[in-house]
């Protein structure tokens, strides 16, 4: 999905049809007493169309609609409300929608109704999906609010949006004082956005006792849930129909060959029904996917084609469309096969899946706060995602799911949950945003699973070293105007320096570039070298950074020279660059913009291209992403990192790699531990503008190294004056370590 082509469809365009005896009565008395008869919807006083009887009786066929008496009861006498149920039940669309008949019957008079969501597509398609069912405008009575979208008015009862936007709205509405019911949905998932919701609306539902709060989950949490939220009324929905489940022990050696050949032995069976396939990471999903185009296109015809769809990872997953062919093929040929890895459960929604096949792995990003670096684990996934997977054919009674690993495997292998993400992520945004609630009060989180120690202390550190945090560990002037910006600190931090150097709007667009996805296409096999002699006629030779400036200035200027949509997409195909992606920059951008305007941050003309704003931009980036420096240590492009001794190369689609120029010292964007330990999005810096603008108590905290020692070196070849400026800072916060000056409540 594409969430940032979505609009907000005018009232206008989105009118409903009325039935025939209104719009051929004209003024006759027949068609006014028809329209007395009539229903009319409460939520916005028109008759009901057809449709709205047709999807009603599709809802009274959902496994939950028989709870719904149930639910009202506990609504009415109960704060909090827990719903267990399986994928698929019905619970993620009725449940708001029964909320928001609540507020009707009571007026609205503690507002209207928020669910959240824990992935940006999934609370598009529920609003749209929401709306339809109470035959209602999308963008007026129903809406959603994701990141860098708003597709909500102030009229809007029923809203959809991600969690991690809830969140940030409690930095101005921290009592969410709006909202007379929040629901929070796919709790299952511990996404981090939701496992701090859990624990501030303890506080929030005791200052407001007329707020209910409904807890949405599969059945697998509920104890725990239970336990944390103390004897609440809990709404079970029964479970649908038995699946087939076939384990194939021996296909864990060989996995992604086990997939494809039964992907093709389902194909040529015969059985009818598309095929969801769980994969380990996005490079099995590329394989999968030419491996399946090639050899099916050599299938026997009379079976159909198999249509392949590929899910990529989340910050890929918003991305996906089918374009207009592959929509076609799907209408005429017989069978999609869906290509997913790890937590795509919830995307799936289509009933005609009949097959799934789970390889029973996942490869995980886990944050080391030593190294301040993700590995790339590939392990084991949780017997509670193995059972949401089987769960996609819970409507099905003929459904199949094939399991590449043995009963002895998931029994033995793998955890009863997922792990919460609170403690495998860098903690550095959430510790931002509490201490930013603290301000209103609510700084104590009692979180169902507490964080490591070190993944908090390190988190505190660096913002410490960002000045984010005053020397009493609470949130300094720089820290709240740094949280107001929906970006890692780092890159706020950035913004804000910029501010000094005079290269707002440059750096605006780095943030936005590196936010968004890769503006960089997928390559087809053999495109390769096409590819390259495109991109090259972006590089700049300060480096990459500047490179994604020059690609969104020429974006731009397609964008303002062109008479349709179509030139741009066509210009962006020509180039090897995803369309999409550039999309959503600008979108980003645009919001960066307006919270530089808002906050009243001073913001200069731009300047790109001359020596002397290259230099300011580099100035910028060094004052947030100091702790993200590498050195080639033998000449041969092998960078060791400053605050470890991880080695790593500089990405192929860096501009240093094409141009085969590799320069001795590199700030760097991303970097994590995987089988090509890659820095990516690199930009070269000198150790002279490293010493200037990086805190002198974070050098000081730097391990010995040659690195270091060169440093050093550097440091004493400065003006006298600047060094003695350092010396006397680095005194001011020794006295004191981090752990005195920065505690978290």
């Amino acid at each position: 999905m594409e969430e940032e082509e979505l609009e907000c469809p005018n009232s206008a365009s989105e009118k409903r049809y009325f039935p025939e005896s209104l719009d051929s009565s004209d003024g006759d008395e027949e068609g006014i007493l028809a329209c007395e008869d009539l229903e009319l919807n409460p939520f916005d006083g028109l008759p009901y169309s057809s449709r709205y009887y047709k999807l009603l009786k599709e809802r009274e066929d959902l496994p939950i609609w028989k709870e719904k008496y149930s639910f009202m009861e506990n609504l009415l006498q109960n704060q909090i409300v827990i719903v267990s149920g399986d994928a698929k039940c019905g619970k993620s669309s009725q449940v708001p929608q029964w909320c928001a008949e609540y507020c009707l019957s009571i007026h609205y008079q503690h507002g209207g109704v928020v669910c959240t969501q824990v992935h940006k597509p999934t609370a598009v398609q529920l609003a749209l999906r929401v709306a339809d069912e109470m035959d209602v405008n999308i963008g007026h009575e129903v809406g959603y609010v994701i990141p860098f979208e708003n597709c909500c008015t102030s009229e809007t009862i029923l809203r959809y949006c991600t969690d991690d936007m809830l969140q940030r709205e409690m930095m101005s509405s921290p009592f969410l004082g709006s909202y007379g019911v929040i629901i929070l949905d796919d709790v299952h998932e511990r996404s981090m956005a939701t496992d701090v919701l859990l624990g501030l609306l303890k506080d929030v539902l005791l200052a407001r006792p007329e707020l209910k709060l409904i807890i949405n989950s599969s059945p697998h949490l509920i104890s725990k849930l239970s336990s944390y939220y103390g004897n609440v009324p809990l709404i079970e929905v029964k479970k649908q129909h038995p699946v087939e489940v076939v384990h194939l022990s021996g296909a864990q050696t060989e996995p992604l060959e086990s997939v494809l050949r039964l992907i093709f032995e389902i194909h040529q069976s015969g059985e009818k029904g598309d095929i969801v396939v769980f994969l380990a990471c996005e490079q099995d999903i590329e394989k999968a996917y030419e491996i399946v185009c090639q050899e099916g296109s050599n299938l026997n015809p009379d079976l159909g084609e198999l249509v392949v769809v590929p899910l990529y990872p989340e910050e890929k997953c918003a991305l996906f469309k089918p374009s207009d062919e592959t929509e076609k093929r799907c209408q005429v040929y017989q069978r999609r096969v869906v290509l997913t890895a790890s937590s795509g459960e919830s995307l799936i929604w289509s009933s005609s899946v009949k097959f799934v096949i789970d390889v029973g792995v996942e490869r995980r990003k886990v944050y080391n706060p030593r190294i301040r670096a993700n590995s790339l684990v590939t392990q084991p996934i949780s017997q509670s995602q193995a059972d949401m997977r089987k769960q996609i054919l819970g409507s099905s009674s003929s459904g199949k799911l094939f399991c590449l690993y043995s009963e002895e495997f998931a029994r033995k292998d793998m955890r009863p949950l997922k792990p919460a993400e609170m403690q495998e992520a860098n903690l550095t945004s959430m510790v931002l945003f509490l201490k930013r609630i603290d301000i209103a009060g609510l700084g104590h989180c009692d979180f169902m699973n507490r964080p490591a120690p070190e993944s908090l202390m390190q988190a505190l550190e660096d913002l410490d070293y960002l000045a984010a945090l005053d020397n009493d560990g609470n949130l300094s002037e720089f820290g709240i105007i740094m949280s107001e910006f929906p970006l890692d600190p780092q890159l706020s931090k950035s913004i804000l320096a910029s501010c000094e150097f005079d290269c707002v709007e440059e750096m605006l667009t780095i943030a936005a570039m590196v936010t968004a996805p890769s503006c960089f296409s997928n390559l087809p096999h053999g495109a390769e070298e096409a590819a390259l002699t495109c991109w090259k006629t972006f590089l700049h030779p300060e480096g990459d950074h500047f490179t994604l400036i020059n690609i969104y200035k020429a974006y731009q200027d397609v964008a303002l020279n062109s008479t349709s949509e179509h030139c741009v997409e066509k210009w962006c195909h020509d180039y090897f660059l995803n369309c999409c992606a550039l999309r959503m920059a600008d979108i980003i951008r645009a919001e960066l913009l307006e919270i530089v305007k808002r906050i009243e941050l001073p913001c200069a003309e731009p300047a790109f291209g001359s020596k002397e704003n290259a230099l300011n931009i580099k100035k910028a980036l060094l004052s947030g992403h100091f702790m993200q420096i590498a050195r080639d240590v033998d000449g041969s492009g092998n960078y060791l990192m400053l605050t470890h001794k991880q080695v790593a190369q500089l990405h192929p689609l860096s501009g240093y790699s094409i141009s085969k120029k590799m320069p001795e010292w590199v700030l760097f964007h991303k970097f994590s531990i995987s089988e090509n330990n890659y820095v990516r999005i690199t930009s070269e810096i000198s150790p002279e503008l490293f010493m200037q603008l990086a805190p002198p108590y974070y050098f000081s905290n730097l391990p010995p190294s040659e690195s270091k020692d060169i440093l050093h070196q550097v440091m004493d070849h400065l003006s006298p004056l600047s060094t003695t400026k350092k010396e006397q800072k680095m005194c001011e916060k020794c006295p004191e370590t981090t752990e005195q000056r920065c505690t978290i409540q």
